[in-house]
Order: structure tokens, then C-alpha cells, then sequence
């Protein structure tokens, strides 16, 4: 069951949130660049910026007890799939020891959609994450896509008025994973190790869930609207009851390449 995230426990971070075994790695990576955290998702992985460049470290005990959820080596093979197709970080490097896994990527001038300076303009943000999502989907070929969401883990209740409508999905839109540069346009999608081909309502039922979780209820319709398609009612309370009951492990859609 996915839970409201507490965005001030995930963004209120200082230098006392970065571990030793983060620092260690920071130093190896960028040596003289202080973590400066940025990051902390609900299982315990966190992400710093070093100087040019943004670290994502997940550490061991979350792989091993979430084996659904999505790795760093994952994302890097996601990112460095979509390439120059759709804004993203670029890669740097990637890597695993003992202590966990991380990812290196080329930071972007940009912050998260749900900062306080985008929140406080929910109207602008919510047109901005609709297009964004769209552009992603547009972008990305469904053919050339290595990844599927797993049947066997979809919703079933597909009719032939109703069937799939393929894109490559980014397996986790919520509001938090797009960035925004400094006059709120998009610039980039981030958290991509999801990523695989499934029907969009996937993609926008966790989109429209996670809007009233960060700017409250109201602002589905004008998300649709940026986003330009008319939902299917039915298909998206499949998709969000399946995310909610698990399907998405706990926030990412399980998929096979």
C-alpha cells in the first residue's frame, strides 16, 4: 500500500542525513566535493549533489528486503536507453559494493516540481507536469523498448473497447520526479528505473494521484488538458487501485526486460 509521502521528512535534509558509507563513496567519486543532500525517498535511499554531478546511493538492507523495487544498475541501463530522445541526467558512471548501489549522473539546473517555490503555484506546475509527461510519452519509441510492465502483474480488466494503449511509461510519475528550471518549464525527468512499456494510464494515474498528495485536490482536469487525452475513468482506477495494492512496489511498476 502506497502511503501519503511526508515531503518534509524527504526534502528537509541536512549534512547530518548523509552516512558515512555515502561520504566514503562521495569522496572516491568526486573527491573534494561535499555532499550536499537533496533527496531521501521513503526506503532509505538518498541523493546528494556533488559540485556538477548528482549521486544516487541505495544502500544494501533496501535491495535485499525490496527485490521489486527498481536498482540504481537499472536506472543506468534505463538512461542510457533513452539517450538524447527525452531530457534526462546523464550517465557518469554507476557501480555496487557491499554497501549498496549507486548511480552518478551530470546534475541539471533545475528542482524538483514539489519544491515550496513550485508549490506555491500549483496552477503553472500542474500545466508543466501534464506537457512534460507527454513530451516523455511522444518521445519514446514502444518498439525499440527492452522493458514490459509484467502481465502477469497488470490489471486484467481490459475490454476490447478498452485496449491497451502502449507507450513507453516512466514507471513512476509522480509529481516529485519531474524537475523544473528557474522559470518553472520542464527541464528534465528523474527516477527513470521504472521505466518500460505499459498502457499511459498507468503513467497518469499515479500522475493524478500525486497531485493531490502535493498541491491538493482539484487539478486533475487541468492536468489532463497540458497532457491533452481524454483518460479513461475505468482504466485509471485500475491502474491506481493495482499501484495502491502493491502492484507498483511501493512506488515502482514492476517490469522484465
Amino acid at each position: 500500500m502506497v502511503t501519503t509521502p511526508d515531503l518534509r521528512a524527504q526534502l528537509a535534509l541536512d549534512d547530518r542525513s548523509v552516512p558515512p558509507t555515502v561520504r566514503r563513496l562521495a569522496a572516491r567519486l568526486r573527491p573534494g566535493r561535499d555532499p550536499e543532500p537533496l533527496w531521501r525517498n521513503q526506503l532509505g535511499g538518498l541523493t546528494v549533489a556533488l559540485g556538477d554531478a548528482v549521486l544516487k546511493h541505495v544502500p544494501a538492507r533496501v535491495i535485499r528486503d525490496h527485490p521489486a523495487e527498481p536498482t540504481p544498475l537499472e536506472e543506468a541501463e534505463r538512461l542510457a536507453w533513452i539517450g538524447d530522445r527525452h531530457p534526462v541526467p546523464r550517465v557518469l558512471d554507476a557501480g555496487a559494493d557491499d554497501d549498496g548501489q549507486w548511480l552518478l549522473t551530470r546534475r541539471i539546473a533545475a528542482t524538483t516540481a514539489v519544491a515550496e517555490r513550485w508549490r506555491a503555484d500549483p496552477r503553472a506546475t500542474v500545466r508543466a507536469l501534464g506537457a512534460s509527461l507527454r513530451r516523455l510519452h511522444d518521445a519514446l519509441p514502444v518498439d525499440d523498448c527492452p522493458w514490459r510492465v509484467t502481465s502477469a502483474r497488470a490489471p486484467q480488466t481490459q475490454t476490447p473497447d478498452r485496449a491497451a494503449d502502449l507507450v513507453v511509461a516512466h514507471g513512476d510519475a509522480c509529481a516529485p520526479n519531474t524537475l523544473l528550471d528557474a522559470r518553472g518549464r520542464f527541464a528534465a525527468h528523474v527516477d527513470l528505473g521504472a521505466l518500460a512499456v505499459a498502457d499511459r494510464h498507468l503513467d497518469l494515474a499515479v500522475a493524478l494521484q500525486s497531485l493531490e498528495w502535493n498541491y491538493g485536490a482539484g487539478w486533475e482536469a487541468a492536468y489532463l488538458a497540458s497532457y491533452g487525452y481524454d483518460a479513461d475513468p475505468v482504466k485509471l482506477a485500475d491502474w491506481r487501485a493495482w499501484w495502491n495494492t502493491g502492484g507498483g512496489a511501493s512506488g515502482s511498476a514492476g517490469s522484465e526486460p
